[in-house]
């Protein structure tokens, strides 16, 4: 993962980890349920009240239909709660699955916890392919760099390719 100084945790070409996390229906989420199926783009917001962040999920939405066509499932993954996760979604009328960690946050399992003088949530994009295999991971401490749109529209180009050859 590209991520302002930090180590490199996820790489394109590497097998995802797996994850395991909840919606904010309360459903057990896990990432090896779409292995095989689909892919998945998830976005690790820096909090719900990030203002940027929000842009960010608002242009994933707008863009929908190309990431359906791509069969690409968008989910947003969110450092708060359940709770908080649910009335966010509601309020911003978010179409996609909302998912956040029982234990802990989500954004540790993936190297988006920036150790600097305590603890800085970072924010950031994970593009898995149906065989479990990162295809794109870009993270960042600012949230105006976190969201790699020309990067992610590249990878999910090139998963396209390899699909049809």
């Amino acid at each position: 993962m590209t991520s302002e100084g930090n180590p490199t945790i996820l790489t394109s070409g590497s097998p995802a980890p797996e994850l395991a996390l909840e919606d904010t229906a309360g459903q057990a989420w896990r990432l090896s349920d779409l292995r095989g199926a689909h892919s998945a783009l998830l976005y690790f917001m820096r909090s719900t009240s990030c203002p940027i962040c929000n842009r960010h999920v608002r242009d994933l939405a707008a863009r929908q239909d190309e990431f359906a066509a791509a069969d690409v499932r968008v989910l947003i993954v969110v450092p708060e709660g359940r709770d908080a996760g649910a009335t966010w979604k509601a309020d911003h009328g978010i179409p996609f699955q909302v998912l956040y960690g029982s234990a802990g946050t989500p954004h540790d399992s993936v190297g988006l916890t920036r150790k600097v003088l305590g603890s800085m949530q970072q924010s950031g994009t994970v593009l898995i392919d149906p065989d479990g295999i990162i295809r794109h991971a870009h993270g960042a401490t600012l949230p105006t760099n976190s969201y790699d749109k020309k990067g992610i529209a590249a990878a999910i180009d090139a998963m396209r390719s390899r699909t049809s050859n």
